[in-house]
């Protein structure tokens, strides 16, 4: 097996389009605080499903950041958690005081989906960057006002598609960047899970299913490496109409003038964690991605001679990164410390949020 070695640094920019997609080493650097005061952030909400890893992960690092305090709304909810790991022994505050803490320079939007985007919004007007987690609600047209807010304030929105910091599809980003593949002409991929029926009920509320829940991520990669595409076509199935309406099995095709992409969700198989995969074709090569996590996997096929790469297939391997959401935080850091800026812009976000909702048939 082989490491990609060769490659520079995975701080560099890469471009892509419209899009710049940020390289981040796979085990985050701690970024000496020796010099610097910690950024002081909170997060808003512990129902979202990303919740308790995005604290775990800003807790990892108490040089980068110090955490204020936590709101959860629902007097049940909270009581549930505050005793729970990560959230015992953390501050709980009121939305209104947390966003009047002295020196709060950013948050992490970690609410139920349908209140994320309202969240992110008064986070915005309160002059806070905002780290917020996914899907950008369920409209277009929230999402591009929230989106707007954020520029005319010269605030960041980091959305928290997961995989944007994977090294495995880093390597991919970069690959395609470089010509490796040639001309990508299909991209396809699985992002699915076995929900038993506890888990429909929740996910039932959601008119797109599991592609608007849980294969957004799979979609922002699509949008991120061929851009927004021309035409998207939704096929939902829902499964058990007499249980529920879930939409647990889907699949939306994305139609590009030189290449079509294809996206899974399967959300009533028995083995969708495990077969989760993206894999990127072209006029000259081949690489595959599974698993995506937590040791993301990879194999590429090479029409020709590229570094240290052989013609024909590979194994490809990959550092395990130190957490799931490690590097996207390190990564919020940098960007309120004002040393770069989020490689990924408002165009891209909103492209996405319009493939996610296309894809799901939501509009």
């Amino acid at each position: 097996m082989k490491t990609p070695s060769s490659f520079p640094s995975r701080r560099e920019f890469l471009s892509t389009g419209s899009v710049a997609l940020a390289a981040v080493a796979s085990a985050p650097v701690l970024l000496a605080a020796s010099d610097r005061p910690r950024i002081r952030i909170g997060q808003i909400g512990t129902k979202h499903p990303h919740a308790s890893g995005k604290l775990e992960a800003i807790l990892k690092y108490p040089e980068v950041f110090e955490v204020v305090g936590v709101v959860e709304p629902d007097a049940e909810r909270r009581a549930a958690m505050k005793d729970r790991k990560p959230y015992a022994g953390q501050t709980w505050l009121s939305e209104e005081e947390l966003l009047a803490t002295e020196g709060l320079q950013a948050v992490a939007v970690e609410t139920d989906i349908p209140d994320l985007v309202s969240t992110a919004k008064r986070c915005l007007a309160a002059g806070k960057h905002i780290h917020l987690d996914k899907p950008a609600g369920d409209t277009l047209e929230d999402c591009t006002a929230m989106h707007a807010l954020a520029t005319e304030r010269g605030l960041t929105i980091q959305m928290g598609y997961m995989l944007r910091y994977n090294p495995a599809f880093e390597f991919a980003h970069r690959i395609v960047r470089d010509g490796w593949l040639g001309e990508i002409t299909e991209i396809s991929g699985m992002m699915g899970k076995y929900m038993n029926d506890e888990g429909r009920l929740h996910l039932v509320r959601y008119e797109g299913g599991g592609m608007f829940e849980l294969a957004c991520h799979l979609i922002d990669q699509v949008v991120s490496l061929l851009g927004p595409p021309e035409k998207v076509t939704a096929h939902t199935r829902r499964t058990f109409p007499e249980k529920d309406n879930f939409a647990d099995n889907q699949l939306a095709v994305f139609d590009y003038s030189k290449a079509i992409a294809t996206i899974r969700c399967n959300h009533i198989d028995p083995m969708g964690g495990a077969r989760r995969q993206f894999s990127i074709t072209g006029t000259q090569g081949t690489f595959e991605i599974r698993p995506l996590e937590p040791q993301p996997k990879g194999r590429l096929g090479l029409d020709r001679e590229r570094g240290e790469f052989k013609k024909g297939y590979q194994d490809v391997e990959f550092e395990r990164p130190r957490g799931r959401y490690d590097a996207e935080f390190l990564d919020l850091a940098k960007i309120v410390r004002g040393e770069k800026k989020l490689a990924w812009d408002a165009a891209h976000d909103i492209a996405v949020q319009e493939a996610v909702l296309r894809a799901s048939g939501m509009i």
